[in-house]
């Protein structure tokens, strides 16, 4: 992991990237400009040649996801002895996909059915920013599943757009944010980025509101942050790393009055609590929900290590499942590394975001998810990129070996033979 880049002024607000705005600056929106107005120009959605070369790259390995699941429509049929492939777009539409369908279509709790109806799915574990969004789109694109997959399609695009910049604040290197990009999305399970899920749409806002914070536009953050906790509960640990970043820039008085901000984003958890509250007398409905439905109920980090290590290595589960289990363990390594090594490079405010995250998935009576929660690691993807810009050969390495694992995981995942 890199060393924040130190070629800031002398002035320059200590701990914040090279091209954050300085003490004087800050003082500056009390006698005239906001900061909103003074970073404008730096927050245009202008595309630079190498934003270009990373939408290239994101487009290209679209292709190769959308030619992936072609190809597993034929070899992969429901029926084994089938001579016709399945429907166009069927390898998208699995497992999570139909808790956002269901929701977008019927709501939390259609013809008052609910946790009290046998046979319930569960649905109100997932947060309605996605599920609501696929359903405006849908006014537009007949198709649900392909208005899943453009909403998917676009957020994507502005996250790879984000993450480059973000690498790009770190890395004094012409190719950072490319190399930031590429080691993301062949990660092993980029293809939940394709598909009609949450991750993209998740990280086309949290990635641009970590970017406002690292210029101190803190109602900026603020408000980006707070439509990605309408997404995901994910959106609370990035406000809490905000929050952390507030207080580690804060030097002056008008930094200070932008406190109420950092508030914001609690607004939609707390209004979808109310919601499942009015409907189930349950403040906590999203999470006892997923407690019934992921065994997500509290265990101590050592109980859900045993009980995931015993779940791989065991021999108590089928051999599908018991590989993911491993991956899973494989992963929450991975985290904790990251995490000790953001809190060594002193780099406080994402060291409590990997934190939060390992904490979640971590505590419940199994792993859950882990390797896909990578995707939300941003710190993960920059500091590969920065340990591969000074040892070439790792960028080799990656793709030898990690890459690979991509085309195994989109396979099984669009096949339906996803064991996790």
């Amino acid at each position: 992991m890199p060393r924040e880049h130190r070629s800031v002024r002398a002035d320059a607000v200590p701990g914040a990237p090279r091209d954050a705005p300085s003490q004087g600056a800050e003082t500056a929106a009390e006698t005239g400009a906001t900061a909103f107005d003074r970073l404008r120009p730096r927050l245009r959605l202008r595309i630079r040649p190498a934003d270009r070369e990373v939408l290239w790259l994101y487009l290209l390995t679209r292709v190769g996801l959308w030619t992936t699941a072609y190809c597993t429509r034929w070899m992969f049929p429901d029926d084994k002895g089938s001579h016709y492939a399945a429907r166009s777009l069927s390898s998208w539409e699995r497992w999570d996909w139909w808790h956002y369908l269901h929701i977008a279509q019927q709501g939390y709790f259609p013809d008052g059915t609910g946790p009290w109806t046998a046979g319930w799915d569960n649905r109100e574990a997932f947060f309605p920013g996605f599920p609501f969004l696929l359903r405006a789109v849908h006014t537009v694109v007949p198709s649900w599943a392909a208005a899943g997959l453009l909403i998917s399609l676009v957020a994507g695009g502005v996250a790879v757009l984000a993450l480059a910049r973000i690498a790009r604040l770190h890395l004094p290197h012409a190719h950072a944010g490319q190399r930031a990009v590429l080691f993301f999305l062949v990660s092993p399970c980029a293809v939940f980025l394709a598909a009609g899920y949450t991750e993209a749409l998740f990280l086309a806002l949290a990635l641009p509101a970590w970017l406002a914070a690292q210029r101190l536009d803190w109602r900026l953050a603020a408000v980006l942050t707070c439509l990605a906790t309408t997404v995901r509960v994910s959106g609370l640990f990035l406000a809490a790393a905000i929050g952390v970043h507030f207080l580690v820039t804060a030097r002056t008085a008008a930094h200070w009055r932008r406190v109420p901000w950092l508030a914001l984003p609690a607004l939609p958890p707390f209004l979808h609590s109310w919601y499942l509250h009015a409907h189930t007398a349950d403040w906590m409905a999203w999470k006892h929900a997923e407690e019934r439905g992921w065994y997500r109920d509290f265990h101590a980090p050592w109980e859900a290590w045993a009980n995931t290590w015993h779940a791989a290595f065991g021999h108590s589960q089928a051999t599908g499942y018991a590989l993911m289990c491993q991956a899973e363990l494989l992963t929450m390594v991975v985290g904790v590394v990251l995490c000790g090594l953001l809190l060594w490079r002193r780099r406080w405010a994402e060291a409590a975001y990997i934190a939060l995250s390992l904490w979640a998935l971590g505590t419940s009576y199994w792993y859950t998810s882990v390797p896909r929660a990578t995707l939300l690691w941003w710190p993960l993807w920059t500091g590969l990129a920065a340990w591969s810009l000074r040892s070439p050969r790792v960028k080799t390495a990656y793709l030898a070996v990690v890459a690979p694992l991509m085309a195994v995981f989109a396979v099984t995942f669009l096949s339906g033979r996803w064991a996790g």
